[in-house]
């Protein structure tokens, strides 16, 4: 029973639950083969095959938790399973940046940047999240390094954790300016709607995720264990293996099981160059095209170079020849495939 009580020998301070593993573990595994099904019906490998991978770390990590409610002294499958648990969260906050791209695709005209470079600029900040997580999970877990180093593994958690917050409001101030402007050019479409919606449910989950990561390890940051120190000083958020369950598991199931139901490719086209046309009609056109190289729109994803310099001021596929989106045309005289007229266009 989860009383609050320290539990002598554990490393969890209390003693793990052992059937509460064993159902997050199958939980996922399921959520995972269904992502997998839904990959390969919807071919959306590169849109949703991050949930995969987030689906084995998580199912991973509360295999090897199960494995020390059994022995909760084990410091190696401690240190395994928090590791495998916390690198879950940001490779979800990177799918989310996944799928805002394929939205501004989807409504180019009023994506306040290229949409490509949604996925290669926060990919790049998730990397450095990700270091920090491993390293900062890794040190603070190891309880029998110096206290400085688990001091270090502790601000590099919290570095990490600001961090995320920080990208999290980037990214909804990135999708909030291109909703506003979707609503004030009256676009009605209820897949952009969908879309956006669900995006909006699953960042709200992350971030109550992050908060509680973050809540529980400013509440530990200056407990120094020694003689005659209290463990019943120790905030309740670690004491009780609630808290846990209910903040980080229980969260990013919903997320999982959310993407399922709601998966993306049900409200947005599987290519990147079909896009809603201002008439309201879905049309295939040459999509959007940057010759910089890669790592310029990994530094500059919003070509800030390029605008100084007069750069890109071509007219705009949508736009091109007799009025673009709404004309039936993409550039050069060359006819937009409507998916409306055409079954087979993805």
């Amino acid at each position: 029973m989860d009383n609050g009580q320290y539990v002598d020998g554990s490393i969890y301070f209390y003693a793990p639950d052992k059937g509460a593993p064993i159902f997050f573990a199958v939980a996922f595994a399921i959520s995972g083969i269904y992502h997998v099904y839904q990959c390969i019906s919807y071919k959306s490998w590169r849109l949703t095959g991050f949930y995969v991978s987030c689906a084995v770390l998580f199912s991973g990590g509360f295999i090897v938790r199960e494995m020390g409610a059994y022995d909760y002294g084990n410091l190696v499958k401690y240190i395994v399973s928090v590791c495998l648990i916390y690198a879950a969260p940001p490779i979800l906050e990177l799918a989310n940046y996944n799928i805002l791209g394929r939205i501004l695709y989807y409504v180019p005209y009023h994506s306040p940047i290229h949409p490509g470079r949604v996925i290669t600029t926060f990919a790049f900040i998730s990397s450095i999240v990700e270091a920090l997580n491993g390293n900062g999970a890794a040190y603070s877990a190891n309880q029998s390094l110096p206290q400085s180093k688990q001091d270090i593994g502790r601000a590099l958690l919290k570095a990490a954790l600001l961090i995320q917050i920080v990208v999290i409001a980037l990214f909804l101030l990135l999708a909030a300016v291109f909703h506003r402007r979707c609503v004030r050019a009256g676009i009605e479409s209820d897949k952009l709607r969908n879309s956006l919606y669900t995006l909006y449910a699953s960042t709200a989950l992350l971030t109550a995720r992050t908060i509680y990561r973050i809540v529980e390890y400013w509440s530990v940051a200056n407990l120094h264990f020694g003689p005659g120190f209290d463990p019943m000083s120790i905030s309740p958020i670690i004491r009780y293996e609630r808290y846990f369950y209910v903040f980080e598991a229980s969260l990013m199931l919903i997320n999982h099981c959310m993407m399922n139901l709601r998966h993306p490719r049900k409200y947005l086209p599987k290519s990147t160059k079909t896009y809603l046309a201002k008439d309201g009609q879905e049309v295939t056109g040459p999509g959007y095209k940057d010759p910089r190289h890669f790592l310029a729109t990994v530094v500059d994803p919003f070509d800030l170079i390029g605008l100084i310099k007069g750069r890109g001021k071509e007219t705009p596929f949508w736009e091109q020849d007799t009025g673009g989106a709404g004309s039936g045309s993409v550039g050069n005289g060359v006819p937009a495939s409507r998916n409306k007229d055409d079954p087979e266009a993805a």
